[in-house]
């Protein structure tokens, strides 16, 4: 198969079927492709819409939660499932374009790229509830990582099968998917120049909290991307570093009382200095990150995390 469209969506019934005619429009007769849809929880009747496509449409499959997961956990599931040489995400709210779904596939399969991440140059969003944030993110998200793409969160981005198959998501890092690529040793990502419309119908889904939980989100991926392999390096290094500095603070202190007292010289107990307590203070900090990246390579060395979705329906697999 050359081509798995996945569409995650939630509350989007009014926007499915033009989405599916224009998808079907571009690809019919010309690849062979699936479409699937995951219905993250919605509550209104976008899973009754996409079953009457699933059995109008033998190229249309279909996922459905019990509850809202979040895009994260969708896109595993569709993952998971995708059978085409080149998966192509994007979002269900008529936003995106489906025409410039061959240009994205052809340039995966000729340029030999993992992935190619769409660049919503000239946004049809609000300025400052949109805009403005997803401009400094990016900002952020491009010194850290090193990848010089414009716009990590477009929800149009097209990946070669073997990038999708071994990426897992977790929590909100949707947003970051081409740095987690990068992390698991795709490194040809390139970016392409999307159009962008308005919003048909509805409202967005995400509220301000993305914003905290982007930024959270985005150190996390810093540090496990650095780190995530090799904890010992950060937690043993630093709590090694504060023993060692305990350690002289506390033989100096020790070395001092013992001069005073070989030369018959008053002193105050050590117990009454307040660097031995700091000393011990940081002594025990040491050992405690030392051990924190000690089992952290344990836990590395034995991660076996599943997925943590229920998928309530499908239909079409």
């Amino acid at each position: 198969m050359d081509i798995s469209v996945v569409i995650p969506l939630l509350n989007e019934e009014e926007s499915l079927q033009e989405l599916h005619q224009r998808i079907a429009t571009v690809l019919h007769g010309k690849y062979s492709y699936e479409i699937i849809f995951i219905d993250d929880g919605s509550t209104d009747n976008s899973w009754e819409i996409i079953k009457i496509l699933a059995n109008s449409f033998p190229e249309v499959k279909a996922l459905k939660f019990r509850k809202n997961y979040g895009k994260s956990q969708a896109l595993n599931a569709a993952f998971e499932r995708a059978q085409g040489d080149v998966v192509i995400t994007m979002d269900a709210d008529l936003q995106d374009f489906p025409e410039e779904i061959p240009t994205l596939y052809q340039r995966i399969q000729e340029e030999n790229m993992d992935l190619i991440s769409g660049w919503k140059q000239k946004r049809k969003d609000p300025v400052l509830s949109k805009n403005i944030p997803s401009k400094f993110f990016n900002t952020v998200a491009r010194k850290t990582s090193g990848l010089d793409l414009h716009d990590f969160n477009c929800g149009l981005k097209a990946y070669r099968k073997e990038v999708v198959k071994s990426l897992k998501l977790r929590s909100d890092m949707h947003r970051y998917i081409p740095v987690l690529a990068k992390n698991a040793g795709f490194m040809r990502i390139g970016e392409q120049k999307v159009q962008h419309t308005a919003r048909k119908h509805g409202e967005s889904k995400f509220g301000s909290s993305r914003f905290v939980h982007g930024f959270l989100d985005l150190i996390t991926l810093w540090f496990v991307g650095k780190f995530g392999h090799r904890p010992m390096h950060f937690f043993g290094a630093i709590g090694t570093l504060m023993f060692i500095i305990g350690f002289f603070m506390a033989f100096w202190i020790g070395a001092e009382k013992l001069y005073y007292v070989y030369k018959s010289v008053s002193a105050k107990l050590v117990t009454d200095n307040p660097w031995f307590y700091l000393a011990m203070l940081c002594m025990v900090f040491g050992l405690q990150l030392f051990l924190a990246g000690f089992l952290g390579e344990l836990i590395v060395r034995n991660n076996t995390n599943g997925n943590s979705f229920e998928v309530a329906e499908s239909t079409g697999f």
